[in-house]
């Protein structure tokens, strides 16, 4: 099994998608790449992600970016659907940087890659999201969600 970080906004909607995934072992809520090492306070430069566990024996990280890029608009600054600020950023973290490279490979083959404005960066930080942000959209299904439903269940 592997990790990877996707942020693609609001983590509800992101972690509700991702668990449906083909390969995908484990999700958990959480923040990335911040400077504080708890979920007092302030975001302190963190991006609300998903922690992904993955059998790379059934997906590969440009199998899972190409899903991610389903669910997101890579080319939205600090904002997905309805959430805005520098906590909603899109980005892709891991500590193994062929995750990155492979990552980085998928958006520079894109024929609109220099429009993209998705962080592909080494974790230097995570925090695990409170208990009450985990599988959040499984246990209230009618909560504010800005992926579209038919997205959400697409891969069931």
């Amino acid at each position: 099994m592997e990790i990877v970080y996707f942020a693609g906004g609001c983590l509800w909607g992101v972690q509700a998608f991702i668990k449906t995934l083909p390969g995908v072992t484990f999700t958990e809520a959480g923040r990335a790449n911040g400077t504080s090492h708890t979920l007092d306070g302030e975001y302190d430069g963190y991006a609300e992600c998903v922690k992904t566990g993955f059998d790379p024996t059934i997906v590969t990280i440009s199998d899972l970016m190409n899903y991610f890029f389903e669910i997101i608009d890579p080319y939205s600054l600090n904002k997905q659907g309805q959430d805005v600020g520098e906590k909603y950023r899109t980005g892709v973290y891991s500590e193994n940087p062929e995750h990155l490279k492979e990552a980085k490979k998928f958006i520079v083959e894109r024929e609109d890659w220099n429009r993209i404005v998705v962080e592909v960066l080494p974790l230097t930080n995570y925090v695990r999201s409170a208990e009450e942000h985990q599988d959040r959209l499984t246990r209230c299904p009618n909560d504010y969600c800005h992926i579209p439903d038919e997205l959400l269940t697409k891969y069931k």
